[in-house]
């Protein structure tokens, strides 16, 4: 399988962690901790993404390490996204910054979607991934 820019495994190694140990009880939460931001974002016309990961990284930090890194880099990749898409908006409503805010607001939408589906997809297969526009605020 072909690596997609931007989202790449997360290495364990550089941050002198051990990789957690995933078993089948951990890979449904941590494909959910991915989801719950795709769901979300679909009730919300994408302003509540970052709820779900949120809520998932406050109900798993303590009980599975799989699953609080799934749901910490959904959270701060949703947070990264969230500030993109308020930047977006406040050019739009300058007028003069319309076609920057677009694109802005584009990226954003497309980023939490590609993002979020492979981020799922891996946690069904037991693997992680290390989003890329985060902000570091949940680890």
């Amino acid at each position: 399988m072909t690596q997609q820019p931007g989202f790449h495994q997360y290495d364990y190694s550089q941050h002198g962690q051990q990789a957690p140990a995933v078993g089948p009880d951990d890979r449904t939460p941590a494909a959910l901790a991915h989801a719950s931001s795709l769901i979300a974002m679909a009730l919300s016309a994408g302003w509540l993404s970052f709820v779900g990961p949120l809520v998932m990284w406050l109900i798993y930090k303590d009980r599975s390490p799989f699953v609080r890194q799934a749901a910490a880099g959904s959270f701060n990749f949703n947070l990264g996204l969230w500030i993109m898409s308020i930047v977006g908006w406040i050019f739009i409503l300058t007028v003069i910054g319309l076609p920057i805010g677009l694109v802005l607001l584009a990226v954003s939408f497309l980023a939490q979607i590609i993002g979020h589906v492979i981020g799922t997809v891996r946690a069904t297969r037991g693997r992680t991934i290390n989003y890329p526009f985060q902000l570091r605020v949940l680890r």
